[in-house]
């Protein structure tokens, strides 16, 4: 692997807590339907606060408001036969109002749950990752990072913020 070939993946993802009970959605994987939170890629001239707002609405049809950084975490997925692949989430938790009617959630998504820490630590086989658990875990432990800890410093004009798919 050429060094100047690598370069990890940047995700985000949302924690919302209603009553007790996670937002999370049922996904197709590659191993099949797994778990997680509402979560997805940065892209392209977005903020990380941007891209966590979309990425819930789009798999969710829930608005999102962050007021957290819950933490950062970094995975290295291991690949037979090719480039292992990096990826480095940053979690946030937040709010959120009821779905928009009628909104049509990413293909890859089946189903929204809401689901309590018990019933999410019941199923590990169903995650998409252990870190699923792990940024649940960081939540309930009172992991709280202000959403200023993290700076954008944009270069050019700012990019319009879109909520529709």
């Amino acid at each position: 692997m050429k060094p100047e070939s690598w370069a990890p993946h940047v995700t985000v993802a949302a924690i919302v807590e209603r009553d007790g009970r996670f937002l999370v959605v049922e996904e197709h994987t590659d191993d099949g339907l797994r778990l997680n939170q509402p979560a997805g890629h940065l892209e392209a001239g977005e903020t990380l606060v941007e891209a966590v707002i979309r990425e819930t609405l789009e798999e969710t049809a829930h608005p999102f408001t962050p007021h957290a950084l819950v933490g950062v975490y970094m995975t290295h997925f291991a690949r037979p036969a090719r480039e292992g692949v990096t990826y480095v989430r940053f979690t946030y938790c937040g709010g959120s109002g009821e779905p928009e009617a009628g909104r049509a959630l990413d293909p890859d998504i089946v189903r929204t749950l809401w689901m309590s820490a018990d019933e999410l630590r019941a199923c590990p086989e169903r995650h998409r990752t252990p870190l699923v658990m792990q940024c649940i875990d960081d939540y309930l432990a009172g992991r709280r990072i202000p959403l200023d800890f993290v700076h954008t410093h944009s270069v050019g004009p700012p990019r319009p913020v879109s909520t529709q798919k």
